[in-house]
């Protein structure tokens, strides 16, 4: 088994690279949530997706092995947070909207949620329609009843 805990690298461009990691806990609240942490020029930008109540469309492993480290909207669309390229979309949706801190700016929280819908709307998503696993970088084919039932924690 591999480290999970290790800080990996994403380039960008030639100039903009990032480091990443992926984190899983339960807040003080009790909530799950996933955490996308990336870091550059020692400033720190964390993608937080809050697991959500039953009917709330918003689903994490929220603590279990089975589909660690993804989210899912209950409508059949998953995204794995431990690929490279849904780091990079989340980064790219991000950079677009004017959500990243410039140079010299402080640590930023983003709700992962907000940018969530924009990983189904990619140009390159429409041309393929294909099934894929839970483990690719682009959005899963899963039923929204197989979802709800794999994503909860087992008792």
């Amino acid at each position: 088994m591999g480290n999970d805990r290790r800080l990996r690298r994403l380039v960008v461009d030639e100039r903009t690279a990032y480091l990443w990691s992926h984190r899983q806990k339960r807040g003080r609240d009790g909530v799950w949530r996933d955490a996308l942490t990336l870091y550059r020029d020692g400033i720190r930008v964390r993608f937080v997706f809050l697991a959500g109540g039953p009917d709330s469309g918003r689903y994490t492993s929220e603590g279990g092995y089975w589909y660690e480290g993804c989210v899912a909207d209950g409508r059949g669309n998953l995204l794995n947070l431990r690929e490279p390229g849904v780091v990079r979309q989340l980064v790219d949706e991000a950079g677009r909207r004017g959500l990243l801190p410039g140079a010299g700016g402080g640590p930023v929280e983003l709700n992962g949620w907000e940018l969530f819908p924009a990983w189904g709307r990619r140009p390159d998503r429409a041309q393929d329609q294909r099934p894929v696993r839970a483990r690719s970088t682009a959005v899963a084919a899963v039923p929204a009843v197989e979802v709800r039932r794999t994503l909860r924690p087992r008792r």
